[in-house]
């Protein structure tokens, strides 16, 4: 059996991991996730590389959640060619159905965009590229498969799939997949996806695996520890609090799906602890909207924490005013807002989206906040905040950064080195391969000394991309 590593390996985004085996007689290739490349140039050209091999030689495709970084360029790949099933949580599949056209939508308005401003001589640099077109989502949509957490089926001959909850965002999961190469014995494959936080907001804990022959494991925060959910509300409430007294705004950059409802939760439960004064809170990304309408529809899969206080907001209306943008120029007029509001938008690294309008609309002066709740992959307009850059350009014009910028890493969707050594030490003893994957360079190689030092595990390996390895 061979993996070779397209994505996620030596950086965040692209997750895309080929697995070729022999299986039934026959050389088999599968792929888990194919997730988009994000922040600058290079992620652009990177998406547009072909695979070295035609997608019509993929039998299927196993996803283990929504994030773009995870399935955004999955509609390219089916316009190239595969046909095949892709095997996803009924979850998953809800929010691609939001996810996916967005993006493309996205794409569109950035192209079309730069061709005004090139015909106006305002554009300079490379043009954007659409990747993919609505069409080709909704034809994509069609060949997805739903199967739910901790059902097995079986893609092809000689394998078995499960899903478990890996408690990240509503739908992510931890896949499971036990492979029999012909006369040989089944090698069980685990493949993280990406681990939530124990005892987080909004999400179960990630469910505990107890055996492997080869893992992949995430590393986004391999290499730090996240401030305890009591230091992130004290934090939280310090920062809205004040800039509230000095009437500002508090932007907060959002992914559409995940963060902004864990956020939504966290600061209507403050305002019920008494902790933060009456809000007044637009969410200001139709993605976010309906994914936040899609977790009340998934209500029972969410932790008991969040329950309760969904069912207090539910008998407390009025305690919160919480209002959802629909159309553009809702969003246009909360640039009038002077101060007083907190506004979450997407999207989370700040480089597309109507959170952009935002920024520059709120940036250049110093009684707003932002507040950067999530990872900002290198390159991002995100990271060059949490930089503390002095300025930045928006829409071809240089804005100054004099906004207070606070990057609130305990809200993170994924476990910290901490809670990853936690996930790992539920295995009863070290998998003969691991692959530290989904992690900038220093953060990857910090982790994988650790599961060396303090878990004991020889075989570990941090793949390259485009590395090919036998297992």
């Amino acid at each position: 059996m061979k993996i070779q590593f397209f994505g996620a390996a030596g950086e965040v985004t692209g997750s895309r991991h080929s697995v070729q085996a022999f299986l039934g007689g026959h050389e088999r290739r599968f792929i888990v996730d194919y997730g988009m490349f994000q922040g600058g140039r290079e992620a652009s050209l990177k998406n547009l590389e072909p695979l070295p091999f035609s997608p019509q030689e993929i039998d299927f495709i196993v996803l283990t959640h929504a994030h773009i970084d995870h399935s955004g360029l999955l509609p390219r790949l089916c316009a190239q060619g595969f046909t095949g099933p892709i095997y996803c949580t009924s979850a998953t599949f809800e929010l691609l159905k939001i996810l996916l056209p967005d993006s493309a939508h996205l794409q569109f308005a950035d192209v079309e965009r730069a061709e005004r401003k090139q015909k106006a001589g305002k554009w300079h640099g490379d043009m954007p590229v659409a990747l993919y077109s609505r069409e080709e989502v909704e034809m994509t949509l069609n060949q997805f498969e739903v199967i739910e957490y901790g059902q097995v089926v079986k893609p092809c001959e000689g394998v078995q799939l499960e899903f478990r909850n890996a408690g990240h965002i509503l739908g992510s999961a931890i896949a499971i997949l036990d492979i029999q190469e012909t006369d040989s014995p089944v090698k069980r494959c685990v493949f993280s996806g990406d681990i939530g936080m124990k005892g987080r907001v909004l999400m179960p804990d990630p469910a505990v695996i107890s055996e492997a022959d080869v893992l992949l494991i995430e590393s986004t925060y391999g290499d730090r520890l996240h401030r305890s959910l009591q230091e992130t509300e004290d934090e939280l409430v310090e920062v809205i609090s004040s800039t509230m007294r000095g009437h500002g705004n508090v932007i907060i950059p959002a992914f559409a799906v995940g963060r902004t409802q864990e956020v939504l939760f966290l600061l209507i439960d403050l305002v019920r602890k008494g902790l933060l004064p009456h809000l007044s809170i637009w969410v200001d990304s139709p993605m976010a909207t309906a994914a936040t309408h899609l977790t009340e529809h998934f209500f029972s899969q969410l932790d008991q924490q969040s329950q309760a206080t969904f069912a207090w907001f539910k008998d407390h209306p009025d305690a919160v005013s919480l209002r959802f943008i629909a159309d553009v120029e809702e969003s246009k007029a909360l640039n009038k807002i002077k101060g007083g509001a907190v506004i979450i938008s997407a999207s989370g690294m700040c480089d597309a989206g109507r959170i952009v309008h935002h920024l520059a609309n709120n940036l250049p002066y110093a009684q707003n906040a932002i507040v950067i709740t999530g990872f900002q992959a290198y390159g991002s307009l995100g990271r060059r905040l949490v930089d503390k850059v002095p300025m930045v350009r928006l829409f071809g014009e240089e804005v100054l950064v004099k906004a207070s910028i606070h990057t609130i890493g305990g809200l993170s969707a994924h476990a910290d080195k901490a809670g990853l050594l936690d996930w790992l030490s539920g295995f009863k003893k070290p998998p003969k391969a691991t692959f530290v994957v989904h992690g900038e360079p220093k953060a990857a190689a910090a982790f994988a000394a650790s599961i060396r030092d303090e878990l004991g595990w020889t075989h570990v390996q941090i793949p390259e991309r485009l590395q090919t390895i036998q297992c």
